[in-house]
């Protein structure tokens, strides 16, 4: 009888551990529904220290929020393709909080490895007769196990135009 009695009583805990995760999970899922993504644009490219033969820059992001709640986070992570393929990437453990139907800058240093400039430089020899580079920047703003807000942001940069006369 104390057998089934200790049955069931582990299994009620475990029930009503489950209904406690599931309802959380729902709760968490619940403020996603509904909502734009948000807005992520490059506001300024800076150069800073690099190491050995890597090239380092620091990017400034505006973060807009569009939604009627605000969005937090503790971290941000980026990756940088251009042409189809990776070139840069970059963490940050900067936190903030972007408003409701507000924005914020956020600062990302991004590291270029050395074969990734090596490989963009011979392939914009093939992409400099059209000027236009695509490019796909992928990122996260982390809020934990349900806030973590994913964005992407793409388009073409221009080249200067090459090949002009000098005087």
């Amino acid at each position: 009888m104390s057998f089934l009695r200790a049955l069931l009583s582990s299994r009620l805990v475990r029930l009503t551990a489950l209904g406690a995760v599931v309802t959380l999970t729902l709760n968490g899922c619940a403020s996603l529904f509904g909502g734009d993504p948000l807005r992520v644009n490059v506001a300024g490219i800076e150069p800073i220290d690099s190491q050995g033969l890597e090239l380092r820059f620091n990017v400034k992001l505006r973060v807009q929020n569009p939604n009627e709640s605000a969005v937090s986070f503790d971290g941000v992570s980026l990756a940088l393709e251009l042409n189809g393929k990776p070139f840069a990437s970059g963490v940050s453990d900067q936190g903030g909080t972007v408003p409701r139907y507000g924005e914020t800058v956020v600062n990302v240093p991004l590291t270029v490895p050395a074969f990734a400039a090596v490989r963009q430089a011979f392939a914009f020899a093939g992409v400099a007769q059209s000027g236009q580079i695509p490019y796909l920047l992928r990122g996260k703003l982390a809020g934990g196990l349900m806030s973590t807000t994913r964005f992407v942001d793409q388009g073409t940069l221009s080249l200067p135009a090459l090949g002009m006369a000098m005087p």
